[in-house]
């Protein structure tokens, strides 16, 4: 457990730091992060039927998460984007020249790893720039929310839970910690809604019900990838905590879907 919270905060302090540094140094790092997570995710999925194509993959996430960056900080055209597709389109020419006997399982975990390893941080990055230039505001807000809702989850299910929430893919999750996270949460968001004033109290609330619903369901979406490939966690990276993909489990389907939300609300 000591363990668990000393890298926990650390990471916090790198992740925040980061963030308050500029559009540069949060571009770096969410960067880095994606490379590691969507490495992460190969070295996962990888078994005797399944050989994802590692370098292809990388690069491409990379070429995805460069021209989404580069898209906001330097206002090029999301065409750039399209420098990807010769590296997507060489994850299945490269299976012509395999012997492989299931060469569409290759595939399909490779650009998978997209989804998984590199979209949410490009949500996330994108939540900067809602407002038409880098503000840390939203991104700040969002990752206090995910943790919050982490945090509050965690205890309450602890001490309260009884009510298995999806006992087929998380055994440990309750839908006491579930409520306990999403209340805890809520919370948070009208105590930000009172120094981040770009939005509503309501609006923040609205943020904070998004978060807990859809990254607790990611949260259940990586649990039922790990136990698919029956492991554990996802890594060893972090000492206590396993994994990135583990940290990150919640960017999933929570970045997206309140960068949709704020961006709805915003024009």
């Amino acid at each position: 457990m000591r363990t668990r919270a000393i890298t926990g905060i650390l990471f916090v302090i790198i992740m925040l730091a980061s963030l308050l540094n500029g559009p540069y140094i949060f571009t770096a790092f969410l960067g880095l992060l994606g490379f590691l997570c969507l490495n992460e995710f190969y070295n996962l999925v990888k078994t005797p039927q399944i050989i994802p194509n590692r370098v292809a993959g990388l690069i491409g996430g990379l070429c995805i998460f460069a021209g989404n960056t580069l898209h906001y900080i330097l206002n090029i055209d999301p065409k750039f984007l399209l420098i990807s597709i010769p590296v997507l389109l060489s994850i299945f020419i490269a299976e012509l020249y395999k012997k492989s006997e299931t060469p569409f399982n290759n595939i399909a975990y490779t650009c998978l790893g997209f989804i998984f390893s590199i979209s949410p941080f490009c949500f996330l990055f994108a939540l900067a720039f809602i407002t038409g230039h880098f503000d840390h505001h939203f991104p700040l807000g969002f990752l206090l929310l995910l943790w919050s809702n982490d945090t509050g989850a965690y205890v309450v299910g602890l001490k309260f839970g009884r009510t298995k929430l999806f006992e087929r893919h998380s055994p440990k999750k309750t839908w006491e910690g579930f409520i306990g996270g999403l209340l805890f949460t809520m919370f948070i968001s009208w105590v930000i809604s009172l120094y981040f004033t770009d939005i509503t109290w309501k609006q923040w609330m609205s943020v904070a019900v998004l978060i807990s619903c859809f990254g607790t369901m990611g949260d259940l979406i990586e649990s039922m990838l790990k136990r698919n490939f029956n492991t554990k966690d996802s890594g060893t990276i972090l000492p206590g905590h396993g994994g990135l993909l583990d940290r990150f489990d919640g960017l999933l389907l929570a970045a997206p879907a309140v960068f949709v939300y704020l961006y709805l609300i915003s024009n």
